[in-house]
């Protein structure tokens, strides 16, 4: 399906929907939710799919947001507060049953949260560009971060890459640093079966402790201290080593006593909610977006999206995926 793609048209689309709150740490569930009529410059959106992020959802679904970062870590059209009840998610792919000429009918994307029917103003959805399936494209959310965190990064041709933490954001940001020219790229994880994952899309893949040193650069999105540790170690000289997990409330150790300062490392940040600095004056969140998109056309892609589950069950799953799930890489939601 593309953007040209047209939903059966309903001669009166449903002011009601359903919505997943999380309404303790731990505990999820569906609620009903009344729907606004759409205003002017609104679209009213039925969703088809919806992404489950497996580290800052799952932190927010276990109560684990620390109180200072109860305002920055609000999610667009989050409704409710930290750490409960709330209703949050940022991967909806839906298509527009109302609005604007221009939009209705077609597939787009939305910072939403997990729900059946929304009402949003026109410039919170993102056109799918043509060709781009709504089921991969619960992957933009993802993929804007892994090129937001290239920018910050900023690898040169020829470098040696390492990407420590084979998730969903891991694995997209070692796809595009592989394209680069000259450039060897190397995906570290500690589960074996990822290896399979990584070869799919052309990747190299090493244990930790098989891992090639030295590497130009290191990106971590493993979401575990010890993965940070990992990626210290493989870094070489004045190389920067790119921290892209993001812990929550959990106290970190790191090694800095050992060869951090010896080898004049540099450990730099990157989180999606603002664009990297290089670019920030001349690129909006909105082109970003488009651009997460567009790259996202490449079906070698689909085989990041290993889990499917009704929306009835979500709940349930974001119980499983919060107990561990380590075959899961991205979980999507059908509608």
């Amino acid at each position: 399906m593309s953007d040209g793609f047209h939903a059966p048209h309903e001669a009166s689309p449903a002011t009601t929907a359903r919505a997943c709150w999380i309404e303790a740490p731990g505990r999820a569930a569906l609620r009903p939710v009344q729907l606004a009529a759409p205003g002017d410059g609104d679209v009213l959106v039925r969703a088809l799919h919806s992404g489950v992020s497996r580290g800052t959802e799952l932190l927010v679904f276990s109560g684990r947001v620390p109180p200072s970062e109860y305002q920055r870590m609000r999610a667009p059209f989050q409704e409710g507060d930290f750490p409960a009840p709330v209703k949050y998610g940022y991967a909806s792919v839906g298509v527009v049953e109302q609005g604007p000429p221009e939009l209705q009918g077609r597939a787009v994307f939305c910072l939403h949260p997990h729900q059946s029917r929304y009402v949003v103003p026109a410039g919170a959805v993102h056109p799918l560009p043509h060709g781009l399936p709504p089921q991969r494209a619960v992957l933009a959310a993802n993929m804007e971060t892994a090129v937001n965190a290239l920018w910050d990064a900023a690898p040169r041709l020829g470098d040696r890459i390492a990407v420590v933490g084979g998730g969903v954001v891991g694995l997209l940001v070692a796809w595009l640093a592989s394209r680069l020219p000259g450039c060897s790229v190397q995906l570290i994880d500690t589960h074996a079966p990822r290896e399979h994952m990584a070869t799919r899309l052309g990747l190299q893949f090493a244990l930790p402790g098989r891992a090639a040193s030295e590497a130009d650069l290191v990106v971590h999105a493993s979401g575990h201290a010890e993965g940070l540790a990992t990626a210290l170690k493989l870094a070489a000289f004045e190389a920067t080593v790119l921290e892209l997990s993001w812990y929550g409330e959990q106290a970190v150790s790191l090694p800095l006593g050992e060869a951090f300062h010896a080898r004049r490392l540099t450990l730099k940040s990157s989180q999606v909610g603002h664009v990297a600095t290089a670019q920030r004056a001349r690129w909006t969140h909105a082109r970003r977006m488009a651009l997460a998109l567009s790259l996202l056309q490449d079906e070698r892609l689909d085989a990041l999206v290993t889990d499917s589950a009704p929306f009835d069950q979500l709940p349930a799953v974001l119980a499983r995926l919060a107990s561990g799930a380590p075959d899961t890489v991205c979980q999507r939601i059908d509608y």
